[in-house]
């Protein structure tokens, strides 16, 4: 289990990109979280087997129809195993 926390840039509020990124990681069994940030970004921090989140950031770097990501900071980190699920923060 790794970790990563990942910070998108671009049109990605108002296009159901945490919606559709909470989708994603559930479909790929990842856990963690997704949130939007006041500077127009959106935050996410999330859980899983190395292979689902390369999976998983390659989704990150397009995103949902009507996203437009112009770029995708990523942070590896250790898995702290404290989530159970994965959900949209507000």
């Amino acid at each position: 289990m790794k970790r990563i926390h990942l910070t998108v840039r671009g049109r990605v509020q108002g296009v159901y990109f945490r919606a559709s990124t909470r989708d994603q990681a559930r479909q790929l069994g990842l856990r963690g979280w997704v949130r939007n940030c006041p500077d127009g970004s959106v935050e996410i921090l999330t859980e899983g087997k190395p292979a689902c989140l390369e999976q998983f950031m390659a989704w990150c770097r397009k995103g949902p129809p009507g996203a437009v990501v112009t770029d995708l900071a990523i942070q590896w980190q250790e898995a702290s195993e404290e989530f159970t699920g994965f959900v949209v923060r507000y």
